[in-house]
């Protein structure tokens, strides 16, 4: 005969309603990855020429 625990066994969870009832917790991308609303930069150069310092000239 096996041997029985005396804590009873959790229910299995249900991935499907909790994410029904409580949402999405986790986006799939962070906001770093999605950039400003908005934003239309066309590559990361773009973004990088925004960011030199004034007094290095263009």
């Amino acid at each position: 005969m096996p041997e029985q625990s005396d804590t009873p066994k959790k229910p299995p969870v249900d991935k499907k309603r909790l994410a029904r009832i409580f949402g999405d917790v986790f986006p799939e991308t962070t906001s770093d990855e999605r950039g400003p609303e908005g934003s239309s930069r066309s590559s990361d150069d773009d973004w990088l020429r925004s960011q030199r310092p004034p007094h290095h000239g263009g």
